[in-house]
């Protein structure tokens, strides 16, 4: 798995991407809890919510928007 990375968006949700770009996710603040948004695109480039390279750590809780544990709790090397 390659290293993920973290743009700010707002306040409460961070977009997760690969080192080479891509989108594969959100960190979103939800509640007290940070929650790791799996999405993924079709062939139209449509987004697909859940979907994508991740799909199986959809929903996975963060302490924090921390891109030391979102590797470590997601796969990724530590960037």
């Amino acid at each position: 798995m390659t290293a993920l990375t973290l743009t700010v968006v707002n306040t409460h949700v961070y977009s997760v991407h690969t080192v080479d770009g891509a989108h594969v996710g959100n960190l979103k603040r939800i509640g007290a809890l940070w929650k790791f948004k799996a999405v993924g695109y079709d062939a139209s480039g449509d987004m697909e919510p859940g979907g994508g390279p991740l799909t199986h750590l959809h929903n996975t809780v963060l302490s924090a928007p921390d891109v030391r544990e979102l590797n470590a709790r997601l796969g990724g090397s530590a960037a």
